[in-house]
Parts: structure tokens; C-alpha cells; sequence
């Protein structure tokens, strides 16, 4: 059987040009954002992660020349002296800051082989078509590019592990987008590898928290590496992670909005919710503070609702999320919400957004009707994956996010 888990010979920036590449990740700003944030950064990873940038904007972003100009860009990068290559193997502890909030995991690569045995564990359906972008871009890079934040059961052994490294000095630290700061610091003595390796083996499963089109693309883009002469070794048989103790991940609520009323007046509304929820007006705006309550903003007016327990699921781990609940008491039966993956009815505010992102998206006429939630908890995530479930999408927003270009793990 494979290790499950591995160091691995990163490519990273050096500690004076990282502030100038590292990037939001690619999936957590649209177009028009990545081209205001490379404006005055030439040397954005966003230019290898979104190479589209790069082109007018009628340029397919999936065009060939694209993914050809995202190799250009690293090629470009390395050249300058700004990515440079690790000579050794080595786990990375990796901190993240935010504010009050502090977390720190242990970058590694996993086993595909693990991945696809249920050693890591998931909880999402991946969309084929952003799995497929991000294969082109994984092979035409040679390298996974954007790491997948993972999360396993806290292990007291592995904690002790990180805050005796973090007493010593990081590699760098360097401040991403919102003020998050992120510091690396580099494990490759013989005796911590050994030791994290044995930590990671004895605390499986690890659970993929955000990444799950990374961690499937990754299996789709070995599966075409592959020959009959590849080594369970090979650098593409594993996938680049970051994985985290999950009593340190924080989760913010996965807000949504809908374009209509479907046919009801505010009024009828009210009084339809009143059958299943405890209804309340407020004055200010609502951020859940409980399960099974939520926000909504109609009309100019914020609501509290709350769902009485009667009407709460017993043993099911996915009906009893919120994000299950809304959508089974109140937007497929009221307002008419179908599949939330496909319906263009509604969209998905995350919740670094905060309540006054939904008031304006209310406020501007584009949406009708909003809803604030109380986030998923990663026990409730880890219950989803550990029954074999999925969980519906849009149900957790990790924050902080990894920042993408400060480990690579190239495909050699």
C-alpha cells in the first residue's frame, strides 16, 4: 500500500518576491476580478492559475493558446528567478492568519491511490467541466498548481509537532489578498519527515474541506500520465494538499440569493413560512447565531426565521444541514427553486461577504429575496463524508483561503 502521505521538492517563490506572486485561488474570483488585481502585479500567479487574463476579453478561456500561454507565464516566472525549485523533498507547516484567527496545517502531497481507496474522504460532486479546465491547466503546466485544503481528525501528536516548528524562524511570511497573512516553514530533517509521515498514517482519513474539482482533476490528469511502466511513485500519482486539524477550520456561512418571488407578494410569503418557522421582523440585519436559523431580506426589511424542531430531520447528516433544510422548506416548495446546481434563479454569496452584500444585491434589483445562513460545522462535513454522502452544493465557505503560487508541486 502506498503512504498516504509524502513530502514533496516544491516550487515556490523566494521570501522577496512572494508578496508579488502568490494569488487569490482561482475559483474565488471571476474574470473581470483577475484582471483588476493584476493590474499593477505583472508577475501574478493568477496569470498561470487564469492565463485568460492575459487575452482580449472574447477570447475563449478554453481555447488552446490560452492553456499554452499559462506555461509561457510560469516558464517566464522561473526565468526571472521568482519561482524557484526546492533540491530535497520536504513537508511545509503552513500558517495562516486572519485577523483573530490563526490555523496551521502541514502541506504534503497524498496518495491518488488513497484518494481513490477512500483514505480521503469527500464530500461534493465536481462539475466535468471545471474538472477538465483544470486538468489542461495542470498538464500544461507539468505541475498542480493550486493547493487542496484537507482537514483531519485533530491528532494532539501532530499538533505539538507544529507549534514546535513554529518556533523557529519561517521561510517567510508574506500578507495575501484581505489581509491574510501566510507563513511557511520548511520540515526536512529525516527524523520530523519520518515522524509526520507515521502521524498522517495513524490519524487517516483525511477529508477534502475545499478542492474537490483540484483533488479530481489531479486523478483525471495521472490517469492520462500513466503507462504501463509508471511507478506507484511517480510524483503525478500523488496530489498537492494542505491539510489542517479540523477543530481549527473556520466555516462561514454560504448565503443565497433568488431572482423572484415566484408569483407570492412578501405578505403570502410570511404567512406560508409561518406554518414551519418561528418569523420575527428585525431592525438590523440577520447572521444566524443557531442551526436551523436563518436571515432573510425582503422588501427592504430583514427577517429571523426560525425552524421548530419538529420540522428538523433526526438521523440523516445531509437533510439535517441547514443549507438542506432552506432548501427543502423554502425554496423548492415556495419559491419554486429546482436543482440549485443548474437553476438560474439563484446565485451564491459567500459569507467574507457579510449580510450588507445580499441587502445590495436585493437593494440593486437583480435578486428579490435573500438568505443568510448559520455555517456548516466540520463535524457535521465529516459525518456527511464518513456515511459515503454527499452534501448539496455551496454548503461550506472555507475562510482564510490558501493563497495559490506559494507551493507547487510539479509533476516531474
Amino acid at each position: 500500500m502506498n503512504p498516504l502521505v509524502r513530502p514533496f521538492a516544491a516550487l515556490r517563490p523566494d521570501a522577496e518576491h512572494a508578496a508579488a506572486v502568490i494569488a487569490p485561488p482561482y475559483d474565488v474570483v471571476s474574470t473581470e476580478e483577475a484582471r483588476a488585481l493584476v493590474g499593477s502585479r505583472p508577475n501574478s500567479f493568477l496569470h498561470l492559475s487564469r492565463p485568460e487574463i492575459g487575452f482580449a476579453a472574447h477570447t475563449d478561456p478554453f481555447s488552446e493558446a490560452v492553456y499554452r500561454r499559462a506555461r509561457e507565464n510560469l516558464e517566464r516566472l522561473k526565468a526571472l528567478g521568482l519561482l524557484v525549485r526546492e533540491t530535497a523533498p520536504a513537508y511545509y507547516a503552513y500558517r495562516l492568519r486572519a485577523g483573530s484567527h490563526e490555523q496551521t496545517g502541514m502541506a504534503l502531497t497524498v496518495s491518488l491511490g488513497a484518494y481513490e481507496a477512500g483514505r480521503v474522504r469527500k464530500h461534493e460532486r465536481t462539475r466535468p467541466a471545471k474538472e477538465q479546465d483544470r486538468v489542461r491547466n495542470m498538464l500544461s503546466l507539468n505541475a498542480q498548481t493550486g493547493p487542496v485544503l484537507s482537514a483531519h481528525r485533530a491528532d494532539p501528536a501532530i499538533k505539538a509537532m507544529l507549534v514546535r516548528i513554529k518556533k523557529q524562524p519561517p521561510l517567510f511570511e508574506v500578507e495575501g489578498q484581505h489581509g491574510v497573512m501566510h507563513a511557511l516553514w520548511r520540515v526536512d530533517d529525516a527524523r520530523s519527515v519520518a515522524a509526520v509521515s507515521a502521524a498522517f498514517e495513524r490519524s487517516e482519513p483525511i477529508y477534502i474541506a475545499d478542492g474537490h474539482h483540484r483533488s479530481a482533476a489531479a486523478a483525471r490528469a495521472a490517469a492520462q500520465l500513466r503507462t504501463p511502466q509508471t511507478s506507484a511513485a511517480a510524483s503525478h500519482e500523488y496530489f498537492l494538499s494542505v491539510v489542517f486539524p479540523h477543530d481549527e477550520l473556520q466555516i462561514l456561512g454560504y448565503n443565497r440569493v433568488v431572482k423572484d418571488l415566484n408569483g407570492l407578494s412578501v405578505e403570502t410569503l410570511l404567512g406560508r413560512l409561518s406554518e414551519d418557522f418561528d418569523v420575527a421582523a428585525s431592525d438590523s440585519s440577520v447572521a444566524p447565531r443557531a442551526p436551523a436559523t436563518f436571515g432573510m431580506f425582503a422588501d427592504g426589511r430583514w427577517y429571523r426565521l426560525a425552524l421548530r424542531t419538529a420540522r428538523i430531520p433526526a438521523n440523516d447528516p445531509v437533510a439535517r444541514l441547514d443549507v438542506s433544510l432552506l432548501q427543502a422548506r423554502i425554496l423548492a416548495p415556495l419559491l419554486g427553486v429546482g436543482d440549485p446546481r443548474t437553476d438560474p434563479r439563484i446565485d451564491f454569496i459567500g459569507g467574507v461577504r457579510g449580510p450588507a452584500e445580499l441587502e445590495r444585491r436585493v437593494r440593486s434589483g437583480e435578486y428579490a429575496i435573500a438568505f443568510s445562513l448559520y455555517p456548516t460545522a466540520m463535524d457535521q462535513l465529516m459525518a456527511v463524508a464518513d456515511a459515503g454522502k454527499l452534501m448539496p452544493p455551496k454548503s461550506t465557505w472555507f475562510e482564510p483561503k490558501l493563497a495559490d503560487g506559494l507551493l507547487s508541486h510539479v509533476l516531474d
